[in-house]
């Protein structure tokens, strides 16, 4: 079960500063879910305490019915993309996407299995033999997600700037999200600045100020794929 609670979760950092004040939100299992908001808001803060890569300073994150605070961030069940794709340049796009599934000890031939599949679905799969530092931009995004949803995460945490704020590399990611989410039915958190981003999306809008969550905008009707 992929269902995220987030119960009276709270973050303060050594100097006082509150980023994320007592937030409580139930997330469907398979839904997306859009946290909006401006800069400093908290909604990145989310995305890393449910990765744990941010200590949490009060409340509880359950995944099911598992609580999840206390789980190191290479247990937890998820996949995190965030600005920084953590590909190794001196690694083929092969050996990137099996890496995860190759240190959770799996058979050879079911690692071979998914990373080919994969790569497929997402349209790389011309790309395996080549190494990192000589494909694209666009390319490494997608090699990036690839080695997420490989190792079969229940739950995908996306931050807006994995996109490295390039337009075009954020519609990509947009439509690969989505295909993601309708082809696996995975539970995707997407945090963003811009709300034309959920209409696309079709998730729920959560829109957050100073920390706190200031509305929930039930989802709406996506845009067609062109």
């Amino acid at each position: 079960m992929s269902s995220l609670t987030l119960q009276n979760l709270t973050k303060i950092y050594p100097n006082k500063y509150t980023s994320v004040k007592n937030i409580t939100l139930e997330i469907a299992d398979g839904e997306i879910v859009v946290l909006h908001g401006p800069s400093g808001c908290g909604k990145s803060t989310i995305l890393r305490m449910i990765g744990g890569l941010e200590d949490i300073t009060s409340g509880e994150i359950y995944l099911g019915n598992d609580l999840l605070n206390d789980i190191p961030p290479c247990d937890r069940p998820l996949a995190m993309a965030f600005q920084n794709y953590a590909l190794y340049p001196h690694l083929n796009v092969y050996e990137n996407m099996a890496l995860g599934l190759r240190l959770r000890n799996m058979p050879k031939s079911i690692i071979d299995s998914r990373v080919k599949s994969t790569s497929a679905f997402l349209g790389f799969g011309k790309l395996l033999d080549k190494k990192i530092r000589f494909i694209s931009e666009t390319d490494k995004q997608k090699v990036a997600l690839g080695r997420a949803i490989v190792c079969t995460p229940k739950i995908i945490l996306v931050d807006e700037d994995f996109a490295h704020g390039n337009a075009h590399l954020r519609k990509d990611l947009l439509k690969y999200i989505r295909k993601i989410n309708h082809t696996y039915h995975t539970t995707i958190l997407y945090a963003t600045r811009n709300a034309d981003e959920a209409a696309y999306l079709g998730g729920r809008l959560v829109v957050l100020n100073d920390g706190e969550v200031s509305e929930i905008i039930s989802p709406i009707h996506t845009v067609a794929e062109k």
